[in-house]
């Protein structure tokens, strides 16, 4: 019918179940956490259930709140939901940078306390949409449990503070296999990791080392570097002469972020967050859209294409082509765009041509 890895320091002990559940299936149906967020995300997420309704998805959602009053708590109902499901699409919870440094991020409690070592953006010209830059189709894959995000920081004497910066072998090895293995997959012919190995020898020497030793074994792909300034600097310039960017944390926030600004904004791009176990959905991005918030001017592509991934993770192929396919006629073909791609559409009136789309699509398929 249709219509086991340690926590942050600042929440151990809040969560002690280290069983690890199958992925949530009952009665062919999937069991997904969602996590609304803050900002925009919890409008985005009651547009992704009417499109689930509409596309009669076989996915039953676990809705988590996660409140800035009572993080600590709310983050541990989240992790525990994600490791009950598996799988999570999930708002960006808000980080707020003038609080005590004991306020720690819950999006990154999220990706340590669950080990999603693997963040990967697909960053793509879209037809539709007017940029500075076509051709554009490249991957970022970021390591995404370490580096400056380890919330290892200390002031040592009265205006003297200590940042450190992780890098381990372990889980650079780990996240270079990763890449390659995904570009070979993906057919992919290049990558390029991104560094700083000029300046911090260790750390990101230790990254660039790891990543040529795991090149070796993948003589189909050709490997090069570039550091991270000169990046940047290459990407606003040409950025068609990427293909597959490899790259520490920290560089990994910066770059997705400059690469979604080249194709559009930041409410087109999809991203994802492996790890062993779960998987978590959300935009490209992560950014809240605090300031945009509950006025109807959202831009749904990012979130819904990201409940697309989530569907492809499942093995529900079918209904991932068929909504993407309608988001992606409805703002290629019929330009029905909102306010940040230089459209005059609301967030109700995307998602309603996508509806539709869905709606007439489903009737063919049924007729066939």
């Amino acid at each position: 019918m249709c219509p086991q890895t340690p926590l942050p320091r600042f929440l151990s002990g809040f969560v002690t179940e280290q069983i690890i559940p199958p992925p949530a299936k009952y009665g062919g149906r999937h069991t997904v956490a969602m996590i609304p967020g803050d900002g925009i995300g919890p409008e985005l997420m009651l547009h992704v259930k009417e499109v689930f309704r509409i596309a009669c998805v076989p996915v039953d959602f676990e809705v988590v709140e996660v409140r800035s009053e009572d993080i600590e708590e709310d983050i541990r109902d989240a992790i525990t939901a994600i490791r009950r499901n598996g799988v999570a699409l999930k708002g960006n919870i808000e980080t707020n940078h003038n609080l005590p440094s004991v306020n720690k991020s819950g999006n990154n409690a999220l990706r340590t306390a669950l080990d999603l070592y693997a963040n990967v953006l697909h960053c793509q010209s879209l037809p539709g949409v007017q940029t500075r830059h076509q051709g554009i189709d490249l991957i970022i894959i970021r390591e995404n449990t370490e580096g400056e995000y380890s919330n290892l920081e200390h002031e040592s004497v009265s205006g003297v503070v200590e940042s450190l910066k992780i890098i381990t072998k372990k889980n650079s090895l780990r996240i270079a296999e990763y890449a390659f293995e995904l570009a070979r997959a993906k057919g992919r012919e290049r990558i390029t990791a991104v560094h700083k190995a000029n300046i911090m020898k260790l750390g990101d020497g230790l990254f660039l080392q790891c990543c040529k030793e795991v090149a070796s074994g993948f003589p189909d792909i050709t490997f090069d570097s570039m550091i991270i300034d000169n990046t940047t600097m290459q990407l606003v310039s040409r950025p068609q002469q990427f293909d597959v960017m490899l790259m520490p944390n920290l560089y990994g926030n910066v770059v997705s972020n400059v690469c979604a600004g080249l194709v559009g904004g930041a409410g087109l791009p999809p991203g994802a967050n492996y790890g062993r176990d779960y998987a978590v959905f959300e935009t490209g991005t992560r950014n809240t859209g605090k300031s945009i918030a509950n006025k109807n001017i959202a831009n749904p592509t990012a979130m819904l294409l990201a409940s697309c991934l989530m569907l492809d993770h499942l093995k529900l192929h079918d209904y991932a082509a068929l909504i993407r396919s309608a988001i992606m006629v409805t703002m290629n073909e019929h330009r029905l765009h909102t306010r940040d791609i230089g459209g005059m559409g609301t967030t109700l009136d995307v998602v309603q041509g996508i509806l539709q789309l869905i709606q007439v699509n489903s009737r063919f398929r049924g007729s066939e």
